[in-house]
């Protein structure tokens, strides 16, 4: 009863000694991706750098006890953290107290919003979010992502833009002003990170370049010529808080909240489902939303903030040869030793390499084959992913997920309302009646219309089908 409740009871129950290796050594790859990933994105959500390893710790626990993959890597994500930022920045200073607590609260509210979701047994609800808008919001959101970097990688103050175009008309204007020290040091931490990435795609080259790019900074003093750098990061575990509940600030973030519950539980699902398939086990999507909702109510009662499985950590830790969910209770347990040992290391980091991190991680999320295929296979489709792409750029991530989502369910319902309605013919060859526009050579009978409509019948198709019925009889 409890294994029902709680699955991590009864894979620990019956943990095998020989998957130890594999599990240690794979939770020990994701730590070292997660911990320079997990500051990046806290920067990226506009929060200090040690709250992306507050991130990482107790809700992977969480996550780790009630999830039902066995090798979904929990923590933060780009894309997540961009929507942070585009809402919580329109009610408060980023890095403010009042930001901060912003940001908590809608922690709380995306963990309520998924437990509720899982208990309802709502998953199904994300199917409406289709893979061509997924596909546009990710590739959009990755050129925002890897743009709203350009302050950190150039060494210039911008304000923040939630619009491309606002954002490169902005950089424009100010490209002048380039710190020539930050812009070096920016190039060289991507070069270093594409260089292994097409090498030894394998090899946690991020860990590398924060250490490179901290003893470059030690050494050289860049900072005190102007290099921006992470500061003092606190040490020692995280602590317990509360966010501080305000109707009109809940009220504003709801939708961001109901946005980074759509978009995080598909990115959590889709990745978790493909390796779950290849390992031969099942993935129960309404656990998923209880555990994820577990997971993020705790970061923030644990100064964190919003969570989700990411593709590229779950595929690294899948490949380094995770077995359980004892990989990510290792992650974790590492994170925590970085946090209570490892932090005054972090006093020189600067802020270029962990731009230069997050930009190298979200190129890859740009799907142009994708686009090309969809409009050339299925034109709906494909203008469903254009449509989202560009409004996301224009309008911001929630904009876009919205006017995609609206035009995706306009085409279900349009084709709902219109079938697919055949008139058939007998093909004497095959011994079966066929499409007559395929089988021009089918036989047809003068006085019988033999058709086949491609959906259930109902009230929303009736007229469709009655005025396609007078036309043919005419």
């Amino acid at each position: 009863m409890l294994g029902r409740i709680i699955p991590a009871y009864d894979w620990l129950r019956n943990y095998r000694r020989s998957d130890w290796p594999s599990d240690l050594a794979a939770g020990a790859v994701v730590a070292v991706m997660l911990v320079p990933q997990g500051m990046a994105y806290a920067i990226l959500a506009g929060l200090p750098p040690v709250m992306g390893l507050y991130a990482s710790t107790i809700p992977l626990l969480v996550y780790a006890a009630f999830g039902s993959s066995r090798h979904l890597a929990v923590g933060p994500v780009a894309i997540i953290s961009m929507l942070i930022f585009e809402r919580c920045s329109s009610i408060a200073e980023p890095g403010s107290a009042d930001y901060v607590n912003a940001v908590s609260l809608l922690c709380v509210m995306v963990g309520a919003i998924q437990v509720a979701m899982g208990l309802l047994r709502l998953g199904f609800l994300v199917n409406f979010l289709s893979h061509a808008v997924v596909s546009g919001l990710t590739s959009a959101a990755a050129i925002l992502i890897a743009l709203s970097q350009l302050k950190h990688l150039l060494g210039i103050s911008l304000a923040s833009q939630h619009s491309v175009f606002r954002l490169l008309a902005e950089t424009g204007r100010r490209i002048g002003e380039t710190h020539l020290a930050t812009l070096l040091l920016s190039v060289g931490c991507m070069i270093l990170l594409l260089f292994f990435k097409m090498r030894w795609p394998r090899f946690p080259a991020a860990i590398l370049v924060v250490i490179v790019a901290t003893v470059i900074v030690r050494v050289l003093r860049l900072n005190e010529a102007g290099v921006s750098i992470v500061g003092s990061v606190p040490a020692g575990l995280p602590r317990p808080s509360l966010p501080v509940f305000d109707v009109e600030t809940v009220r504003a973030l709801f939708p961001a909240g109901l946005t980074i519950v759509l978009v995080g539980f598909v990115e959590s699902l889709s990745i978790a489902q493909v390796i779950a398939v290849k390992e031969r086990y099942r993935v129960a999507p309404n656990r998923e939303l209880g555990a994820l909702g577990l997971a993020n109510i705790v970061a923030a009662l644990s100064s964190g903030f919003p969570i989700t499985g990411g593709f590229s950590r779950t595929a690294v830790n899948h490949q380094a040869g995770a077995k359980t969910g004892m990989a990510c209770l290792v992650t974790a347990a590492i994170v925590l030793l970085t946090l209570l040992f490892l932090t005054p290391l972090f006093h020189y980091l600067p802020n270029a390499a962990l731009a230069a991190i997050i930009v190298v991680a979200v190129a890859g999320l740009v799907d142009l084959r994708t686009a090309k295929k969809l409009l050339t296979v299925k034109l709906a489709n494909g203008l469903s992913l254009v449509l989202t792409f560009g409004a996301t750029l224009a309008l911001g991530v929630e904009g876009g997920v919205l006017l995609g989502a609206v035009f995706s369910m306009f085409v279900f319902i349009w084709r709902s309302a219109h079938p697919h309605t055949a008139e058939l013919g007998y093909v004497a060859e095959e011994g079966g009646f066929r499409n007559v526009k395929r089988y021009p050579h089918a036989t047809t009978y003068p006085d019988i219309l033999i058709l086949r409509v491609d959906a259930s019948l109902y009230f929303a198709n009736m007229a469709f089908l009655e005025d396609f019925l007078r036309l043919a009889v005419q």
